[in-house]
């Protein structure tokens, strides 16, 4: 099945004033797809690799871009105790209601702009971003890699949708069998139209950052790309 060219229509919780109760109840429906459809999976795949690098008892930092409810965080502070690590973990969201909500999923939240990340250079051991540049094109795109390039001490993180004709058929199927909103429908569809193909994201990477990068195809049409930070 062929891939269907790349869209850049607006999702409707993109916009910043969009009703904060709306926000979260979407936020849930995106996090039960990431569980169940692999985009948690997936970055997680990519920091276990990662993680076996550090020593048992050292203590790491990682911030999440778009943290959403929190839920990488939080599997990723687990995943580092089990190999007996101490991950510290910053969960960033655009508005101040969605970094309360991540909250009790992160060590610590705040409320920054992905374009002007609030973090010295090279200040963060591991950033991810999940689920988030598909919502931005051209120089915004290749800004936000580059933000967290410059913070990141070891990596770089990102996951993102595959994009598939395939794709956008499952998630429309399943999203009425889950109790989706309407909104979290429309906006998956586009999201998944709006995903990437590996030639594209590694592309994107490069050229935004200079950096060569790894990019895998992963369980339910995810992609990842990492990187070394520095």
């Amino acid at each position: 099945m062929f891939t269907p060219a790349r869209r850049r229509g607006a999702e409707i919780l993109d916009d910043p004033t969009a009703d904060a109760a709306l926000s979260l109840r979407s936020l849930r429906d995106v996090a039960l797809a990431n569980r169940l459809f692999g985009g948690r999976r997936a970055v997680l795949h990519e920091l276990r690799g990662l993680l076996r690098a550090y020593p048992t008892g050292r203590a790491l930092t990682l911030l999440d871009v778009g943290t959403g409810l929190g839920d990488i965080p939080a599997a990723a502070a687990a995943m580092a105790r089990r190999r007996g690590l101490t991950l510290h973990t910053v969960g960033m969201e655009l508005a101040p209601h969605l970094a309360r909500a991540a909250a009790p999923h992160c060590s610590s939240t705040l409320a920054g702009n992905a374009m002007r990340l609030p973090f010295a250079d090279g200040s963060i051991d591991l950033i991810t971003c999940s689920q988030v540049l598909h919502h931005f094109d051209g120089e915004e795109a290749a800004q936000l890699l580059r933000e967290c390039t410059r913070v990141a001490r070891t990596a770089v993180v990102v996951g993102d949708l595959r994009r598939s004709w395939l794709a956008v058929a499952g998630l429309w199927a399943s999203s009425f069998a889950l109790g989706f909103h309407p909104v979290s429908r429309h906006d998956g569809v586009l999201s998944v139209l709006r995903g990437y193909t590996k030639p594209e994201l590694r592309q994107l990477v490069e050229q935004a950052t200079g950096c060569r990068c790894t990019v895998h195809h992963r369980l339910g049409f995810r992609i990842t790309a990492v990187w070394s930070g520095r």
